[in-house]
């Protein structure tokens, strides 16, 4: 399980009235779910941006020439500074169309040892205060802090006036909006040293959702009858291992529908990798995304662009988006893409898990003909047996554990070579 991320919401219910129409007559529809994707991820869509001593090549941002050194001390480190040289690239501005809420980022990038990135959000509020740069998170995709890697992490205690962030989530402050945004990716390497990071994409889901507790039922999307071959893992199979990172397994949800994806892809982890898990382990694969996920400020391995930057990482595209309905998750089903999905719920709220969680991650891999959720639940209902894993759940009770609790959250994992489904216009969210 991971701890919930509240979603913050300025839109509420709309009323429409028509000519001849008492208020006391008034039908109530569905107010507006606000999401837009945007991501920079080719050699026009990095030169559209401002470059501070990077380069582009072969579609991706790179060290060119540092503009200057910092400083670093670890805070999870021994203490000691360590010197990186910077350079930085920024985005255009971008407005959405309506005032953003919350943001979340993410981003695709290989770190070779000693290299880092950090990735910032700024934008305009609606009273035309232009904000701060708000760390979204400093990635390190290795941990061998004496070859100059960092602890991975995000930056707690960066509230002010304008937003705050919530570990991975920029929130507007209350009564506020962005209307537009943009992200910066600082760069750093080891000073003395030649490697570089490689950032293949970065990009922010940008959201304003409604305030309801509950909705509707969505219609049948077409992916009814289909299920993808996903692998099944239990986080239970794992309690007690590694309890330095989120605790050991039980924490692990995230972290091992990561890890199902990514093998579902075959672009998990080698032997070779993960032979530093004790060999009597199975799934080695989950103790090596719980590691290579891990936020050490937010103590987890729930960080949701971290775990996206994790399966990145290992050369497929992955990024953090919301959907609107599992309408739209069935249109990636039938792409042939599963989604990790982050939902929270009472015990006996969404029948058949066997427990309550305050906030969790699973895995969609299919429908069946009525257009119940089958999905890969790493809880096993609590049983330490990947044979507990596949389920199904009832299409109400999913979404409504999914759609107001986390906005319809998901991980979207696949390569390159796989294309996504046609986003709907004219609000694309992803």
């Amino acid at each position: 399980m991971t701890t919930a991320r509240s979603v913050t919401a300025l839109v509420v219910g709309a009323v429409v009235l028509s000519a001849g129409v008492l208020p006391s007559e008034a039908v109530k529809v569905a107010p507006a779910r606000e999401i837009a994707y945007r991501t920079w991820t080719s050699t026009d869509d990095f030169l559209a941006g401002e470059q501070a001593g990077t380069t582009v090549a072969d579609g991706a941002l790179t060290f060119g020439t540092s503009t200057g050194t910092t400083s670093y001390v670890d805070p999870f480190g021994d203490g000691t500074a360590k010197s990186y040289d910077q350079t930085s690239w920024i985005s255009p501005h971008v407005s959405t169309g309506f005032g953003l809420t919350e943001l979340v980022a993410s981003w695709d990038a290989t770190t070779p040892p000693g290299t880092w990135v950090e990735v910032s959000m700024a934008g305009t509020t609606n009273l035309g205060t232009a904000t701060k740069w708000y760390v979204l998170g400093r990635w390190s995709g290795g941990d061998d802090t004496a070859a100059g890697d960092i602890h991975r992490t995000s930056v707690p205690s960066q509230g002010d006036a304008n937003g705050s962030v919530a570990v991975d989530t920029f929130q507007a402050a209350s009564g506020q909006w962005l209307d537009r945004w943009q992200l910066k990716v600082t760069l750093y390497r080891l000073s003395g040293t030649t490697q570089s990071p490689v950032v293949r994409s970065v990009g922010a889901m940008a959201s304003r959702l409604p305030s309801d507790k509950t909705v509707a039922v969505s219609p049948l999307g077409g992916a009814e009858g289909m299920v993808l071959d996903v692998p099944t893992y239990s986080q239970e199979t794992h309690i007690g291992q590694y309890p330095q990172w989120d605790g050991g397994g039980e924490a692990w949800c995230s972290a091992t529908s990561t890890s199902m994806v990514l093998d579902y892809w075959g672009a998990g982890p080698t032997a070779d990798e993960t032979a530093w898990v004790d060999p009597s382990y199975t799934d080695p694969q989950v103790d090596h995304s719980a590691r290579s996920v891990f936020d050490y400020s937010y103590d987890g391995a729930g960080n949701w662009p971290f775990n996206t930057a994790y399966a990145g990482s290992r050369g497929v595209d992955a990024f953090i988006t919301r959907l609107r309905s599992l309408t739209e998750a069935e249109q990636f089903i039938k792409a042939g893409i599963p989604l990790v999905a982050s939902l929270s719920f009472k015990k006996g709220d969404l029948p058949g898990a066997g427990y309550g969680t305050n906030g969790h991650l699973m895995v969609i891999v299919g429908f069946d003909e009525a257009g119940n959720v089958i999905v890969n639940d790493p809880a096993s209902h609590l049983i330490a047996s990947n044979d507990q894993v596949r389920t199904t759940y009832d299409r109400t009770a999913f979404e409504n554990a999914w759609v107001p609790h986390s906005g319809g959250l998901v991980y979207v994992i696949h390569p390159a070579g796989v294309p996504l489904p046609p986003s709907p216009a004219p609000q694309h969210n992803w």
